[in-house]
């Protein structure tokens, strides 16, 4: 994130306007009403916005029948308070007031858009192949393999095939590895990311062309790198009419990771069985544990000579997410920019932590780009998510980077990674309107290809 010295001036003038337009949504009813008005106005709409607060609390950190009904009592305080305001013939105010709140919006989103960060990473030719060897997982993603026959068509494509079925687990490093040793020249994978790293980490180590397929259930790597998630057969093209991207690779204690190592709360929401099918609900699920912060052992979590003693989550990635992602469920604008990217959670009490959830503090939120992230704990050994696995790893947990490792092959004509769309972050927005300096610092520029 740019400092307020780098920000185009457009940028605090939208975050100013939005503001304007949110003030103005305030007064133009409580104008109409009159002096006597005015009060019941107040009066109501400051006890709808206690109510609203109060019940986001109850829903962040409750379970059950209470959530929900407190997110019920959360949508209805502001129509009530609508009601009311209608009912007293202030409706064309109301009107007004909906378009302006509308307008503060887009000024907003427009304030809070970065702009450049979608730049495309830098193409390389694509390599000569003789023996490609990918690895499909049947079961992956609802049955992807074999609804879009991907074995039938990487085969007619003169790939050799490997499928991941059996009573038993298979294991997949040993596949790979043998592969190579018969003259693989190309290893590929179609399934979830935890394979796709897992086999990604040999072809770095042997120098191959690495291929994507995105049969999985989310695919994050692949949408990060532009894939198609939706049809997978577009992947294959890249065997015939391809490109390379040089990408990173994240290291968790010698093991390779595509998107994110995960640590405390994150940690013990992905050992739940439920994680791999509904990860959007899983993390409803984790938002007690975190706002409570009584999950898990004590961390400690160092990023370049940055402590940060226990924190009730940590989540380490193999370069930035956005600024707003704090749960590794978004995406990022780039594969190439030599760092990891690390979100520490250490809220003090849970005042701070609905703030952070609610994107209305930075209190308790350490976001840095790091060359090394070590995590450390009071117990021997830690519960770790990697790429949606859930492992138990010893303590000292090292993660690093190792910048542009992966050569991987995609198609030519792909759909690419979309531009990313801003979340309201009051914060920053704040930052914006008014110069404060974020507290956030970014992730450094990607280096050039070799030779620029």
């Amino acid at each position: 994130m740019p400092s307020l010295e780098e920000v185009p001036a457009t940028r605090r003038w939208w975050a100013r306007a939005a503001y304007v337009a949110a003030l103005l949504a305030v007064a133009v009813p409580l104008v109409a009403a009159g002096f006597a008005g005015t009060i019941a106005l107040v009066i109501t709409g400051v006890g709808a916005v206690l109510v609203a607060v109060a019940a986001i609390y109850w829903f962040l950190i409750s379970r059950g029948v209470l959530r929900w009904g407190a997110l019920a009592l959360a949508v209805l305080a502001p129509l009530v308070v609508v009601a009311l305001y209608i009912q007293g013939s202030l409706l064309r105010e109301v009107v007004i007031a909906i378009a302006l709140l509308l307008v503060a919006l887009v000024c907003a989103r427009a304030a809070l858009r970065e702009r450049g960060e979608g730049k495309a990473m830098a193409e390389y030719p694509a390599p000569s192949w003789g023996h490609a060897f990918l690895v499909m997982n049947p079961r992956s993603g609802g049955g992807k393999v074999v609804k879009f026959e991907l074995q039938r068509k990487a085969e007619e494509l003169g790939a050799e095939v490997a499928l991941l079925e059996g009573p038993g687990p298979v294991d997949v490093d040993a596949l790979a590895r043998q592969a190579v040793e018969r003259g693989a020249d190309l290893l590929g994978v179609a399934g979830g990311d935890g394979t796709q790293a897992l086999v990604a980490g040999i072809a770095a180590e042997h120098n191959l062309p690495f291929l994507v397929i995105s049969a999985g259930t989310r695919n994050h790597f692949a949408l990060d790198l532009g894939l198609d998630r939706e049809d997978p057969t577009g992947c294959l093209d890249a065997l015939r009419d391809g490109v390379e991207l040089h990408v990173d690779l994240g290291k968790i204690n010698g093991r390779t990771f595509v998107n994110n190592a995960s640590f405390g709360v994150y940690a013990e929401v992905v050992q739940s069985p439920a994680y791999r099918d509904d990860k959007a609900g899983t993390v409803l699920e984790m938002l007690p544990d975190l706002i409570r912060g009584d999950k898990g052992a004590r961390l400690q979590a160092q990023a370049d000579g940055v402590t940060v003693d226990g924190p009730q989550a940590v989540l380490v990635s193999n370069g930035p997410y956005g600024s707003n992602d704090l749960a590794g469920l978004g995406r990022r604008t780039r594969l190439d920019r030599g760092v990891l990217g690390a979100v520490a959670i250490s809220a003090a009490s849970t005042r701070e932590a609905v703030g952070l959830l609610r994107r209305a503090t930075k209190h308790g939120l350490i976001q840095r780009a790091a060359a090394e992230v070590v995590v450390d704990a009071d117990v021997p050994e830690i519960p770790v998510g990697v790429d949606g696995e859930a492992l138990l790893m010893s303590t000292p947990v090292r993660c690093s980077i190792e910048p542009r490792a992966l050569r991987v092959l995609v198609p030519r004509n792909r759909p690419g990674v979309p531009p990313a769309q801003p979340s309201l972050d009051l914060v920053r927005l704040r930052e914006l309107a008014w110069g404060r300096h974020p507290t956030a610092p970014s992730a450094p520029s990607a280096p050039g290809p070799a030779g620029e």
